[in-house]
């Protein structure tokens, strides 16, 4: 498959985590590289590094959305950085250019991911994330898987053609 035409997959989540945390976005990054897909993610530690890490054990593309002005900044596991020097704005260009996100536990980062993702109808997938209700009790169009297999099969079912 030509590289352009593979899937895009965001994965977002905080940059400090707990072990635990660490290791399902590794799986999850394992994941989506074993399926041929290319991981997007902020390019920093935490959630960001354990996926790209395991995107990359899985012979997978991982491209770093960094905040700052320096490519310097992304984790070992990034292999395309792109610099913003936006800070936390960079969260749209995270979004924008994933097909479908996949929010891994959460700080506030990853609930304005969320939050965007949504607003740009770019669809969302839930491990052990943030539980949203909006006001008047409506239902958010928000995939909630309990492991990273399923996350990953709801977010590559959720873009077309993959």
């Amino acid at each position: 498959m030509e590289l352009r035409q593979k899937p895009r997959i965001g994965v977002m989540g905080p940059a400090l985590c707990l072990p635990e945390v660490y290791n399902l976005a590794r799986e999850v990054g394992y994941l989506i590289g074993k399926r041929g897909a290319i991981l997007v993610c902020g390019g920093k530690g935490g959630v960001m590094e354990a996926s790209a890490k395991g995107a990359r054990e899985a012979g997978g593309i991982t491209i770093g959305i960094l905040p700052g002005a320096s490519a310097s900044e992304a984790n070992p596991f990034i292999d395309i950085p792109i610099v913003t020097d936006l800070g936390n704005a960079r969260n749209a260009i995270n979004v924008l250019t994933s097909q479908a996100i996949i929010a891994i536990h959460g700080s506030y980062g990853t609930l304005s991911e969320i939050a965007l993702a949504l607003k740009c109808h770019t669809p969302v997938v839930g491990l052990d994330t943030w539980d949203l209700i909006p006001p008047g009790g409506a239902t958010l169009p928000i995939i909630y898987a309990r492991t990273a297999e399923e996350a990953v099969t709801a977010a590559l079912e959720l873009i077309p053609g993959a």
